[in-house]
């Protein structure tokens, strides 16, 4: 079964997917380690932590699949990508797809911001005309031909234009033949309401930043209101980056690590790396 058709038939199960999010390969294979079942890059985390750069659109679409390609040929579970705007109109949209089932991706978030686009818990962002939005995602559709590959409907039209015009964006959306629904950054509870009551039978996605304009429900939460997938798409690399600022605060005020907490073991990171299976190869053939 290919990835794209593991996610689709994950889809179908009545439990909620909680998908962390990730921005490297190694952040990839913990996730998979730790037995998440897909997993979805951040062009938050990817810009961070590739460009030292805010999620401003200063990726380009070059660069993001680079960085995508090297995550998907290190894992062996579903990716989801957050692929922006598709990086232009419906023939940039066209040829993204096709990259991006050449990947191996198996899903995509597609979304309807105006070029460049900003990240979805900022402020000031602007979006295109439904009629536009509408032509790439049938031009997505059919750019992924028979690949199963699963296309996320985004909207971001809360900010701009108010939650009811999002709303009847991510039901256009999901005519035009998107898989789900992704309406970003609600502001409340009771917008998570309305926005489960207004798309009944649609697959639908809450997306969790710490500190973000949607409100930290559990996946449990999510899922007695009516979503299917929940994205954390912050939260291992708002750990990562805590984490490193403290160990090298330690070091520059003291010269040393000796007595620093919360690190893996050097033997431990071999594992998460596959040394141990490397290493045989390389026995292997030292031998013959």
């Amino acid at each position: 079964m290919s990835f794209g058709n593991q996610l689709r038939t994950r889809l179908e199960q009545s439990e909620i997917l909680v998908i962390p999010g990730i921005y490297d390969c190694l952040s990839a294979k913990i996730a998979e380690q730790l037995g998440f079942e897909v997993i979805a890059t951040s062009g938050f985390g990817i810009a961070a932590s590739t460009l030292g750069l805010p999620d401003y659109g200063f990726l380009t679409a070059t660069e993001m699949f680079y960085s995508i390609g090297r995550i998907v040929q290190s894992i062996e579970i579903p990716l989801i990508a957050d692929l922006d705007t598709g990086y232009g109109n419906v023939l940039n949209v066209t040829r993204t797809v096709k990259d991006a089932v050449n990947v191996g991706i198996s899903g995509i978030i597609l979304e309807d911001q105006e070029w460049p686009k900003k990240c979805g818990h900022f402020e000031g962002k602007r979006v295109i005309s439904t009629t536009e939005q509408i032509a790439k995602i049938k031009a997505a559709v059919e750019a992924k031909a028979d690949s199963n590959l699963v296309i996320i409907g985004r909207t971001d039209a809360r900010a701009p234009l108010g939650l009811d015009e999002a709303i009847n964006r991510g039901k256009a959306y999901f005519e035009a033949g998107a898989d789900v629904i992704f309406i970003e950054a609600p502001q409340s509870e009771d917008e998570l309401v309305k926005i489960a009551n207004a798309l009944p039978n649609i697959p639908l996605v809450a997306n969790i930043i710490e500190g973000g304009k949607t409100p930290q429900l559990s996946a449990h939460e999510l899922q007695q209101l009516g979503f299917k997938i929940v994205f954390f798409p912050l939260s291992g690399l708002f750990t990562v980056t805590k984490a490193m600022m403290d160990c090298l605060r330690q070091l520059k005020e003291t010269g040393t690590t000796a007595n620093l907490k919360n690190l893996v073991s050097f033997q431990e990171f071999e594992k998460l790396i596959d040394v141990p299976k490397y290493r045989q190869i390389e026995q292997k053939f030292d031998q013959e």
